[in-house]
């Protein structure tokens, strides 16, 4: 118990370390004193504030996948929820910018993104209810035709995505694809992405030593008495929403879902107790590291925060991968 705390402890102090740093830092200048009120709590606060929640959603929402899949290379992208989200700010978009939506462009992605993620998750518990409700006698089976629906999913709305890029006018495309590769700066919806972060680490708190014993496969669970399809389906539930969230304030951002719970499992082990609000800690800790490289890296230009948590992700996890099989 004793290592736990620290290890929690240790965690949080990175936290605030990163959201101080991002917070203060910038293009134009690292200081402890920025030069007006508006660059910190106006622009970059809100920012700073929703790459923690984005990236804790995300670490949060990879680690239940990976358990409920029964895969180390899960991610909360494999069930199709972020194609969902992507497809319904496309869709917006083009909308709006036809004079069809009375949104503004910022709002318009935010809420198309919100539909398309829903949407994604009531297609995915409409078409695999019965991997949901059902005990497989091989603990593989449900997360096999989990995955598979979520793959034919994610392909139909991919299929959709590139349909609307290239009806899209010359004067939406960048934009539509800058926020593919995941786009922080609009970040005006901090303050719900927070909230669904602190229930979705309630939640896991409540049920981690169930979904510890849900990790061993179906039959286990439910000899020693786990409500197996209740729990199996409010994690995904839960992780469908947290990745909703996160698709909806920051956009498809890759390998922190991936990277983040797989690396912690390697190191401080698979107690879900520990795990699922590690996790968080070190997801929010990461994006907000990685979106303050991306806006200073090459400043005054910004990049999309999804292309410095790919560069950083990949070989990362390869050396994880290499390390785990050794």
């Amino acid at each position: 118990m004793r290592r736990t705390y620290i290890i929690l402890l240790c965690l949080a102090l990175l936290g605030m370390i990163a959201l101080a740093a991002s917070a203060l830092c910038g293009s134009s200048g690292c200081n402890a004193s920025p030069a007006s009120d508006e660059l910190l709590w106006q622009l970059r606060f809100p920012r700073t504030m929703s790459a923690f929640a984005v990236g804790g959603l995300l670490a949060l929402s990879g680690a239940l996948m990976q358990i409920l899949l029964r895969n180390p290379l899960a991610d909360p992208y494999v069930l199709g929820v972020s194609g969902g989200a992507a497809a319904g700010a496309m869709g917006s978009t083009l909308l709006a910018s036809a004079g069809i939506l009375a949104f503004s462009d910022q709002w318009s992605v935010h809420a198309g993104a919100l539909v398309g993620a829903l949407a994604a998750t009531g297609l995915l518990f409409g078409l695999a209810r019965r991997a949901l409700l059902q005990v497989a006698p091989k603990s593989a089976e449900s997360g096999v035709r989990l995955i598979l629906t979520g793959v034919m999913i994610a392909s139909g709305f991919g299929a959709f995505i590139t349909m609307m890029l290239s009806m899209a006018p010359d004067t939406e495309l960048r934009g539509m694809i800058f926020w593919l590769m995941g786009d922080l700066e609009n970040s005006i919806l901090y303050g719900p992405a927070l909230t669904v972060l602190g229930v979705s680490l309630l939640w896991t708190t409540v049920n981690a030593a169930r979904l510890n014993v849900l990790a061993h496969g179906d039959a286990t669970a439910q000899l020693l008495g786990v409500p197996v399809v209740r729990l199996r389906i409010s994690a995904l539930l839960a992780a469908s929403i947290a990745t909703s969230a996160a698709v909806t304030v920051g956009g498809a951002i890759g390998f922190v879902g991936l990277v983040v719970p797989h690396a912690l499992r390697l190191t401080i082990g698979n107690d879900q107790r520990v795990l699922l609000p590690a996790a968080a800690l070190m997801g929010g800790s990461v994006l907000a590291l990685a979106d303050l490289l991306a806006r200073t890296i090459v400043a005054p230009i910004q990049l999309p925060v999804g292309v410095i948590t790919a560069l950083a992700g990949v070989p990362l996890f390869l050396m994880l991968l290499t390390r785990s099989r050794a």
